[in-house]
């Protein structure tokens, strides 16, 4: 079995910071692309960040020089460095990783979630 455990979110003050995290456990054989995505309530779920395994990043607009995604290969865990929050920051975070278990196949695998509200 394989398993995406979040940790990191809270609430902050808008123009706060949290680091999300994302460790991927479990029967793995290796680790492709890692993301993290956000569904607010009444809204669908969207990307935020991708970060391929050769460390290739990719954001949406609305997050850019304010987020960092990275990861680390060694422990297969992606990270979220979220600076200067905004209210409409707030929605579930959930990340997400692209796994195989063994040579030529793949699927995808998401977290359980983790909360991140920005208010003052």
């Amino acid at each position: 079995q394989v398993q995406l455990v979040e940790s990191g979110g809270g609430l902050v003050q808008p123009g706060g910071s949290l680091r999300l995290s994302c460790a991927a456990s479990g029967s793995i054989f290796t680790v492709n692309a890692m993301g993290w995505y956000r569904q607010a309530p009444g809204k669908e779920r969207e990307s935020v960040a991708t970060i391929t395994s050769g460390g290739t990043t990719s954001y949406r607009d609305s997050v850019k020089g304010r987020f960092t995604i990275s990861r680390d290969n060694v422990e297969n865990t992606v990270y979220l460095q979220m600076n200067s929050l905004k209210p409409e920051d707030t929605a579930v975070y959930y990340c997400n990783a692209l796994i195989s278990r063994y040579p030529g196949s793949w699927y995808d695998y998401w977290g359980q979630g983790t909360q991140v509200t920005v208010s003052s």
